[in-house]
């Protein structure tokens, strides 16, 4: 190695000495139906034969999280290592000090490559491997096989792993999980809708936009020996509904978004200039990280702009910078392509034109070469490194994305040597941080506009919407369509951003509709399966007929308060359970952590809307646990059996408490006593409970219902008006305690407008039992 070379650098600057890819597709010949830890070694094999590296000297090995282990309920159909980055290393003879697998996301690669090359040039280590595999379309076949000829891919590996965890918080929020605002063809959808809303195009004007994108890019997958679809394709082909193309959303096709049915891996290995230099690796082999950036994206219903990810730009701009060159320096580009939005963003940010002569991918894109599951990256690093090593002095841009344009790294190579550019991210993420989000309203009421949409087609064509919008006030929602006319509108309308649309909230999410719904006259409560209902003059009562809250519990719940609050006939309710009010949702019942969770969160709050606030009384007998106890406590009042006990157990499953309770608790028995309950488990004895204000009153053992229907006689002798004016101004009092005076100028407003206190006052002087109206 010259001297001078060796000099031009420090001597732990990190250099990027050995690619390799490996892929196979069922049906070609050679395929070998390999696993993913096999597919992977074949991938590391090829890198370390270019580098002419041994194995043996690999002191670092990160494995990119592979989409079976993606999130903590994805359960590989087939087995798995449980040490990735060590079967991996196993399989080729290399022993490494350290294994890490990354996390989620597709900005893994290059986020997992710049940590390893921050390590190297810190002193960390000498030579460093970065892998990921996908043979997801592989799976999927032999899963369809009979169980007895599935394969076993499960392995133990000892050794110490630096698991980086999933990192998905904030990614999928439970308030999109709730409107099944999840699948990433659906949020890009909305997303792609309000940047075509921004531009005015129509729709066929945007869809030939795609096409006129992508169409280059089947071009770069057709000439690609690992591409998952190397079939070169028209811009009008791309975007042609037909037998084979057809509809996902209102947006995409099934050709233009990420195509995960692949078998592809791909290793990058780096190591320093010195060990380079000691092992005769030859400068023109050598691939340099000239600048680079890891940055995140806030949630995207609280973003300004829902069709726009600044921090991708601005990573990309820091990346530049580090490397002291303009986006004109770049020869060769691979810009995240998992559907068109992620490529849109960055030329719309960067005024980069789609068309750029460059390209802007160097293996075909996600749709088309196909989208390798987190790994995607790493085949663009590894293509990008191929070809500035055969045109030295060239400068490369690699952008990577994670999430739904939340988490973004950026990588610039050049085989020109230079210092690695350490440098903190604190700054520009600080910058992105500072920028004020849009408030975003969960329970959402009234007239608002639509902002984007996504109109989704089930395989048989029928068509279900999903509506992001602006209450009058500011304020983001998000809700599904509930009607045939609504999810017309996205459907046929050629622009439904700006049309007026009006928002109900109910346990179970937003609903839409173009106009606002008539009230439902009011029906007679009944029996449901779930649900034993009586009523006894103007007082409802309903019995839980099981111990355990789920789904259709909480559905039919729903369903008979609302029929309460519509009926005017009835004045006050009681709801109460068996021999134990209720314990909860149950884990064993509910099938999964995630379907638990949700249901946790869909427990009826007890707080109905302002216009028609009655009371509820819960009557309580046995146990009232997490969810069972967020019900009562969601009651205007609680009766308890003297036996009766409450706690909080869902952190002992893994799990916060349900919402309602971890708003009720600090506020109904203060902070301290919540503590105690939600992080001991601690449980309260009837008697205590009262003292915490928790209940209202405690009946004799046995004797709950019977005071609770004592109670609810109380109730319906006095003015119905009066008292849920009051219910109003104390539940609007809890939500804003400042606003003491408009609440009592409402209260005042209802009240006075009504006949019942010239009654009550008629009937006190006359000695009589006043005649209550509701008008």
């Amino acid at each position: 190695m010259p001297e001078s070379l060796h000099e031009a650098v420090p001597p732990r600057t990190p250099v990027i000495v050995g690619v390799g890819q490996a892929s196979e597709r069922i049906g070609t010949d050679g395929y070998r139906a390999l696993s993913a830890a096999d597919l992977a070694a074949d991938a590391v094999r090829a890198a370390l034969t270019e580098a002419g590296v041994p194995a043996a000297s690999i002191d670092t090995v990160a494995a990119v999280r592979a989409f079976d282990v993606a999130s903590p309920y994805a359960v590989p159909a087939l087995g798995a290592p449980d040490n990735v980055p060590r079967a991996v290393a196993a399989r080729v003879g290399a022993d490494p000090a350290r294994a890490i697998l990354g996390p989620t996301g597709g900005q893994s690669p290059q986020q997992l490559l710049t940590e390893l090359c921050r390590d190297l040039a810190a002193g960390r280590g000498e030579t460093a491997l970065v892998f990921g595999a996908e043979t997801i379309s592989t799976v999927r076949h032999l899963a369809g096989l009979p169980r007895d000829q599935h394969p076993d891919y499960t392995e133990r590996h000892a050794g110490s792993l630096e698991d980086r965890g999933y990192r998905l918080t904030g990614l999928t929020p439970a308030y999109a999980a709730q409107h099944g605002f999840v699948e990433p063809t659906l949020v890009y959808s909305a997303m792609e809708n309000a940047r075509r809303s921004r531009l005015g195009a129509s729709r066929a004007a945007y869809a030939r936009a795609v096409g006129e994108l992508f169409a280059p890019f089947t071009a770069v997958a057709a000439g690609n020996p690992h591409a998952a679809a190397p079939v070169e394709r028209g811009a009008a082909e791309l975007t042609a509904v037909d037998a084979r193309n057809r509809a996902i959303t209102d947006v995409y096709t099934r050709f233009v978004v990420a195509r995960d049915q692949v078998n592809q891996a791909a290793a990058v290995l780096v190591t320093t200039a010195e060990h380079a230099d000691r092992l005769g690796i030859p400068a023109e082999q050598r691939v340099y990280l000239h600048g680079w950036a890891d940055l995140t994206e806030r949630g995207l219903l609280e973003r300004p702009a829902l069709d726009r990810s600044p921090a991708a730009v601005a990573a990309v701009r820091h990346a530049l910078d580090l490397a002291g060159i303009g986006l004109d320096d770049v020869a060769v580009l691979d810009l995240y392509s998992c559907f068109p939005i992620a490529v849109f963003n960055l030329c719309d940010g960067l005024g980069l034109d789609p068309a750029d002569p460059r390209g802007l991918t160097v293996t075909g894109g996600l749709p088309f070469f196909g989208g390798a599951g987190n790994n995607y990256s790493a085949h663009a690093i590894a293509e990008i490194v191929t070809r500035l090593r055969r045109t030295p002095g060239g400068y490369g841009l690699v952008a990577a994305n994670g999430g739904v344009l939340s988490k973004h790294s950026v990588g610039v190579y050049s085989t020109t040597p230079a210092p690695f550019p350490d440098a903190s991210m604190a700054g520009p993420q600080a910058e992105l941080d500072a920028v004020p989000a849009v408030p975003v309203v969960h329970r959402a009421d009234g007239w608002g506009t639509v902002e984007s949409w996504t109109a989704s087609y089930g395989r048989d064509g029928t068509p279900s919407g999903i509506v992001i919008g602006r209450l009058d006030d500011g304020r983001r929602f998000l809700a599904t369509t509930a009607d045939a006319a609504s999810t017309a509108l996205l459907t046929d309308a050629e622009q439904p951003a700006g049309h007026r649309v009006y928002v109900r909230s109910t346990d179970a999410g937003n609903r839409v509709t173009v106009t606002r719904p008539e009230p439902k006259p009011a029906a007679p409560p009944r029996d449901t399966p779930h649900l034993t209902v009586t009523t006894a003059g103007r007082v409802l009562e309903i019995v839980l007929d099981r111990p355990n809250l789920d789904a259709e519990v909480l559905r039919d719940l729903d369903h008979v308060l609302a029929g309460y609050q519509r009926d005017p006939e009835l004045w006050a309710a009681v709801v109460t359970g068996g021999d134990d009010f209720s314990l909860g949702v149950d884990p064993a019942a509910a099938g999964s952590p995630l379907v638990l969770l949700l249901q946790s969160r869909r427990v009826w709050n007890g707080r109905p809307d302002a216009h028609g606030a009655k009371p509820v009384v819960a009557a309580v007998s046995g146990r009232a646990d997490g969810a069972g106890l967020a019900l009562a406590l969601g009651c205007d009042l609680v009766v308890a059996d003297e036996a009766a006990s409450f706690a909080v157990p869902d952190p002992a499953v893994g799990l916060p408490p349900a919402l309602g309770l971890l708003e009720a608790l600090p506020r109904l028995a203060g902070p301290a006593l919540a503590r105690d309950l939600i992080l001991t488990g601690r449980r309260l004895t009837a008697p205590e409970a009262l003292a915490a204000g928790l209940i209202a009153r405690t009946a004799p053992h046995g004797k709950a219902l019977d005071v609770a229907r004592e109670v609810a006689a109380d109730i319906v002798a006095r003015s119905p008006l009066a008292l849920r004016a009051a219910l109003t101004f104390l539940r609007a009092a809890e939500a804003e305690p400042g606003g003491t005076d408009r609440h009592a100028a409402a209260l005042a407003d209802v009240v006075l407008a009504a006949p019942d206190p010239t009654e009550g006052f008629a009937a006190y002087r006359q000695g009589r039992q006043p005649n209550w109206r509701l008008e």
